[in-house]
């Protein structure tokens, strides 16, 4: 993502891909995902890293866009799924970026715990 690859940003997650961020949140497409990496110009520097679940993992990172260089601290609940197709490596499955640490380990945990009693 950081080196703008929108190819490879598209093979990392996968079909579809939930999101959460400041303009909303739902399922899209790799290709989706890819366009938005390529519009917003995000760039990610992880900063702390935070298992919660073998498929879940909050990541606390600096975030900058082309239009606000200085760096603010965002944090990412990640999803790994399974892949569908034999062979294939794991997809990203959910990104969930939230304004800090402690509320994305909040729903990350929450994630857990629901993924748990089903």
């Amino acid at each position: 993502m950081n080196e703008g690859d929108l190819e490879r940003s598209a093979r990392a997650v996968g079909d579809p891909v939930v999101v959460l961020g400041p303009k909303g949140a739902g399922p899209i497409t790799p290709g989706q995902f890819a366009e938005w990496v390529e519009r917003s110009g995000i760039r990610l520097v992880p900063r702390s890293w935070h298992p919660v679940s073998a498929r879940l993992m909050v990541v606390e990172e600096d975030a900058t866009w082309p239009a606000s260089p200085k760096p603010t601290r965002v944090a990412t609940v990640f999803r790994v799924g399974a892949a569908r197709k034999a062979g294939a490596t794991e997809k990203v499955t959910a990104a969930l970026r939230l304004p800090d640490l402690r509320s994305a380990l909040e729903l990350a945990y929450v994630c857990r715990e629901m993924a748990a009693t089903e």
